[in-house]
């Protein structure tokens, strides 16, 4: 079974920084697009940053030059560095991907559990 499993949430004070970490796991043969969303209370699910296989990335307007999003293709793995948070900023955060099962040779998208990023001023 193919899982996504997210660590590095936490609290932390405005202009502060926190690194996300999301690891896919289980039986797979290829990951293809990853991202980041998060959803504040009271709100709809938003993107916050995507990255290609390649290293292409694409970031929300109001995390540009904040927040960096990178993948490690050897590990599975894909990060979000935030720097300089806000308290807007505070939200539960999904990572996602796009990834090619074993079982089912498509594509499949998986999401994380969530981790919960508390900005205080």
């Amino acid at each position: 079974q193919v899982q996504l499993v997210e660590s590095g949430g936490g609290l932390v004070q405005a202009g502060g920084s926190l690194r996300l970490s999301c690891a896919a796991s289980g039986r797979f043969t290829s990951i293809a697009a990853m991202g980041w969303y998060r959803q504040a209370p009271g709100k709809q699910r938003e993107l916050v940053a995507t990255i290609s296989r390649g290293g292409s990335t694409n970031y929300e307007y109001s995390v540009k030059g904040r927040f960096t999003i990178s993948r490690d293709n050897a590990k599975n793995t894909q990060y979000l560095q935030m720097d300089s948070l806000k308290p807007e900023d505070t939200a539960v955060y999904y990572c996602n991907a796009g990834i090619l099962t074993m079982a089912t040779q498509t594509f499949m998208d998986y999401w994380g559990q969530g981790t919960q990023v508390t900005v205080f001023s």
